[in-house]
């Protein structure tokens, strides 16, 4: 029977892993989503592994010739319990590739929880009670807002939890 396993692959080589798997007829799963990229004030969004390092492979362990998987290009191993791969949960892979979009990428962004230029209100930390302004949420789910510190507007970078709107 058919199961998805995990393959680790080396630094920054889940591409050529993936190729190369295909290229022996496994059948391989990169999960990818859009990163934002900041290069020379250009702002781009750029495809990157969903999980770096890792992807993965579907096979059966029984008729499969599976150990070529540990020599593949751009392979390091499969994620194995003393000699045999562990499978992954049923449902896993097809539930991930369900959410795919029409470009094969795996939304990642929620909506922003507030508008530009929203009044919000630091909630904990050493900020806390402070009010300021909503700018942006950047790649890391995190908020930037502007407060007036000192009688400047400084940028601040919080958690989404940490700042709650102002009514």
């Amino acid at each position: 029977m058919k199961r998805w396993y995990v393959v680790r692959t080396h630094l920054r080589d889940e591409a050529k892993a993936l190729h190369h798997l295909r290229r022996q007829e496994f059948t391989a799963y990169l999960p990818r989503h859009l990163k934002r990229r900041s290069h020379a004030r250009r702002i781009d969004w750029v495809p990157v592994p969903l999980f770096p390092g890792y992807m993965f492979v579907e096979m059966d362990i029984t008729t499969d010739r599976w150990r070529a998987i540990h020599s593949t290009i751009g392979v390091s191993h499969l994620i194995c319990n003393g000699d045999a791969p562990v499978p992954l949960p049923q449902g896993i892979i097809e539930e991930m590739q369900a959410r795919e979009d029409d470009k094969g990428m795996i939304p990642l962004h929620k909506a922003r929880p507030f508008k530009v230029g929203d009044k919000v209100q630091v909630m904990s930390g050493a900020l806390c009670d402070q009010i300021g302004l909503f700018q942006s949420i950047s790649d890391d789910e995190r908020i930037i807002i502007l407060l007036n510190v000192l009688g400047r507007e400084v940028k601040v970078r919080l958690a989404v939890e940490a700042v709650a709107a102002v009514a």
